[in-house]
């Protein structure tokens, strides 16, 4: 089936809500409690949306919500789609393109991620600063751009350093206000859907990898693309042990997220009263 253009979701959307989000933000695995405490909500199932995919990740609830948190309008994904379920890079980073139509003007993306730098702690948020990339398949809006968005298209195209530096840098202050665990580091993007051998472990922290998971790189670069500096928060749920016989599994990983998701909270309330 032929994904629709982004402007056709938007159409849809806008008969449905006349909000006009200042920020999107992508919930991942076991952090879709910020989403019940949005204000005056107005949820729409993807399966409504035209263009948008069902998730069946567990733990993801499958709806966009818009509202408003600390004063400031959002549209948030309350889940994702992956590519291990078996949608297209063009089909898990169209909502991204929707939100950029919608006007947003950030982009926070969450994930739950295996923690590889053995330093790390369960609990752990990891701020994006550079990024692995095996998930493959071709970033590319889907509008029609014009010869300066081509241009800037072409030179952001292999850049790393495009993590959002505002954000960043207000994200630390907050956590060291607020006595968070938040670290920067390096993320390594995997297909999926299994989780990585002892031996992929070793090769991965050899690589200079801190955390890995299975999303997020697609969502952020179509921000970049897009004219939008992403900032990435990776919540580390299990440390990678490669001398020992432990095996994650994703109720361990919807636990963490559970329990770690206040700290997330905090640092996007205090964000959101930075802008």
């Amino acid at each position: 089936m032929t994904t629709p253009p982004p402007s056709e979701a938007y159409h849809f959307i806008k008969t449905r809500t006349a909000s006009l989000p200042r920020m999107g933000l992508i919930l991942g695995s076991g952090l879709g409690g910020l989403a019940s405490k949005i204000e005056n909500r107005i949820e729409i199932p993807y399966r409504e949306i035209p263009g948008f995919q069902s998730t069946h990740a567990v733990g993801h609830q499958g709806c966009l919500i818009f509202g408003s948190l600390e004063g400031v309008s959002l549209v948030v994904m309350a889940g994702r789609f992956h590519r291990y379920e078996g949608y297209s890079t063009q089909q898990v980073t169209f909502p991204v393109e929707v939100m950029k139509l919608l006007g947003i003007e950030e982009l926070v993306i969450t994930n739950a991620a295996g923690g590889i730098n053995p330093q790390l702690n369960v609990g752990d948020i990891i701020i994006l600063r550079d990024h692995i990339n095996w998930l493959g398949g071709v970033i590319s809006p889907s509008q029609q751009m014009d010869a300066q968005e081509e241009w800037n298209l072409a030179t952001h195209r292999h850049a790393s350093d495009f993590y959002s530096r505002k954000l960043s840098e207000q994200a630390f202050e907050i956590a060291r206000q607020n006595d968070l665990p938040i670290f920067p580091g390096t993320y390594l993007g995997t297909l999926g859907p299994t989780y990585e051998t002892r031996s992929e472990y070793r090769m991965m922290k050899a690589m200079g990898a801190d955390v890995v998971g299975m999303s997020s790189i697609p969502e952020a670069l179509m921000g970049k693309q897009l004219g939008i500096d992403p900032l990435v928060l990776s919540i580390v749920t299990n440390v990678a042990t490669p001398d020992q016989q432990n095996i994650a599994d994703h109720d361990e990983v919807l636990l963490v997220g559970q329990k770690t998701s206040a700290f997330v909270e905090i640092l996007i309330r205090n964000l959101l009263q930075s802008l």
